[in-house]
């Protein structure tokens, strides 16, 4: 009776203590918090570093364990204060910041690259580089260090071997690198700080093949830039404002040829608007934009006569000069557009200015007729001052003009159809005008 009452005993303590564990075995997943992910891509900016400062506080207040971020940069557009703060803010952050250079052929250059002394935890993708970093700053609270890469990293750049045999990771990579994002997430799993160890993977398990598993068992959640702070931050990148600056110089010019306010000149507008803003924040040379606001003005000339010239081989010229030297470079990087960019933008403006805007302009002043000699002889009124060239009305129709004498005609002067070049009357002031030879022959 007493062996079966010590049996009841055991077995109500086991069948109490028994859905706990199976509980807790079951939740262990769960119990590792979220890593959070912003995703950095292009030149840093106010708007980046605004948004690698907010994510630091969002994590730290939503749960998260760690921040990662992933970073492809060139350099900075910002200067080495707003750098410095940065890197206090991430020396700083109340949860751990990783930095992962990825995916392959990611870069990190210029200021920002000195992240990596500063975060917790680094890594690189095969391929990736990293360097250019300058002269150190001094961020308060931090020191920037990068032991024996520091003289490679100040003027240039290092890949991943080279990375890890001068020491920059802490502990040292596998020859293979980080590939993934995932491989990134679970370099974390381990790490330490203020007692706190971080829980990205689970436990080891040997799969059906007889290798070790282990398994992913943090959430990742992924962030970018809003949408607002995402368009901005894109028209700051060379090649977006370089392509807006020429669209909407173009699409302004064809709207104030075609006499209205419709889609072109909004749309124009709009372009040119976004390219300042980020002509205003990339190191843009002045006079290369005067250049090819210039060259834009040299088109408009040929523009109003409807037919290609010297001022239209200007207006090329012009533009091809002022897009290759737009931007300065940044250190171990330049900011001019690649060769598609260049090629795609002046290719562009070349057929616009050549071939459309010419028909465009021939169009609105041609008045459909067929066989046009009746016209030489005919008179009419000079509505735009003809100076060589200028705008005449022939029996209530207006025609392109251009006068064979080197006198001009002012407006509202009558002149006389001498000769028809496609489209362009030439024209000759009616007071001294020659006289038909069949009219002196009949008087």
């Amino acid at each position: 009776m007493r062996r079966l009452a010590i049996a009841f005993v055991v077995t109500a303590a086991v069948a109490a203590v028994a859905p706990a564990v199976v509980a807790d075995a079951g939740s262990e997943p769960d119990r590792a918090g979220p890593v959070d992910v912003l995703q950095v891509s292009g030149l840093f900016d106010p708007i980046v570093i605004e948004s690698i400062g907010n994510a630091i506080d969002d994590s730290s207040t939503d749960g998260a364990q760690a921040l990662l971020l992933q970073v492809n940069s060139r350099g900075s557009i910002v200067d080495d204060e707003a750098i410095t703060a940065l890197l206090e803010r991430v020396a700083d952050a109340p949860i751990p910041v990783a930095v992962w250079v990825g995916p392959s052929s990611a870069r990190l250059y210029g200021p920002p690259a000195q992240l990596l002394a500063v975060a917790d935890i680094i890594g690189m993708a095969p391929g990736a580089r990293v360097g250019y970093t300058g002269p150190l700053l001094e961020p308060d609270g931090a020191t920037v260090d990068f032991g024996n890469a520091t003289a490679r990293l100040r003027t240039g750049s290092v890949g991943l071997s080279d990375a890890r045999d001068l020491g920059l990771f802490d502990p040292p990579v596998s020859d293979e690198g980080i590939p993934t994002l995932r491989n990134m997430v679970d370099a974390l799993n381990g790490y330490t700080e203020d007692g706190v160890e971080l829980r990205t993977m689970g436990e080891e398990q040997i799969g059906d093949d007889g290798t070790i598993e282990r398994d992913t068992i943090a959430t990742v959640r992924l962030s970018k830039l809003s949408l607002t702070d995402q368009l901005f931050h894109t028209v700051a990148s060379p090649a977006v404002a370089y392509l807006l600056l020429l669209v909407g110089m173009v699409l302004l010019i064809f709207e104030f040829f075609t006499a209205g306010v419709g889609i072109a000149g909004v749309v124009g507008a709009t372009s040119l608007v976004l390219a300042c803003t980020g002509l205003a924040a990339l190191p843009a040379r002045g006079w290369a934009i005067a250049v090819i606001v210039a060259a834009m003005g040299a088109f408009a000339v040929d523009v109003q006569v409807g037919i290609p010239r010297f001022w239209t081989g200007v207006g090329i010229v012009g533009t091809a000069v002022g897009s290759v030297w737009l931007f300065e470079s940044l250190p171990g990087a330049s900011l001019r557009p690649s060769w598609i960019t260049l090629i795609a933008g002046l290719g562009g403006v070349v057929l616009a200015f050549v071939v459309g805007m010419p028909s465009m302009v021939r169009t609105r002043f041609a008045t459909p007729t067929i066989g046009r000699e009746w016209m030489i002889g005919e008179l009419g009124e000079v509505v735009v001052a003809v100076d060589p060239d200028g705008v005449v009305s022939v029996r209530d129709a207006q025609w392109r003009a251009r006068t064979n004498r080197a006198t001009p005609v002012a407006a509202g002067g009558s002149v006389r159809v001498v000769a028809i070049d496609g489209v362009t009357l030439e024209v000759e002031p009616l007071d001294g005008a020659a006289r038909d030879h069949r009219e002196r022959r009949t008087r």
